[in-house]
């Protein structure tokens, strides 16, 4: 993830699409066509998969590695904030995962998602 991360600043200038990758900056037409705006994005999605899996961990260990003796309400303050966080990454990741491969498609293959001459929305990312 950190390599294609590198690659996407050194590449080209870097990518010029800003730091939200907002469609309109980060599309072929309008802003930054390069390959360092398609490095950034994988780099994305392999950060978002190693997270989804490190959350899947964290959340089957807290799961099962408490006392079975004790209820939810006992367990430690930090060890519920990893479970609950953890839980929150497993809902929301998928959900950037989507948003990043229409991206993705809008930029190499022509698909419309974000582009409002083609009847797509920049408000859907």
């Amino acid at each position: 993830s950190m390599f294609l991360l590198f690659c996407s600043m050194f590449s080209e200038g870097g990518f010029g699409g800003g730091w939200t990758l907002y469609p309109p900056l980060s599309s072929n037409l309008m802003g930054h066509s390069g390959a360092a705006g398609d490095f950034l994005i994988l780099s994305l999605h392999i950060g978002g998969a190693s997270s989804i899996m490190a959350s899947l961990n964290f959340y089957s260990t807290w799961g099962n590695m408490r006392a079975g003796c004790h209820p939810f309400h006992r367990v430690p303050l930090f060890c519920s904030s990893i479970g609950v966080t953890s839980f929150l990454l497993i809902l929301a990741m998928p959900v950037l995962a989507g948003a990043l491969t229409m991206l993705l498609t809008d930029r190499n293959f022509n698909t419309a998602f974000f582009d409002p001459t083609g009847l797509g929305d920049p408000m859907l990312f």
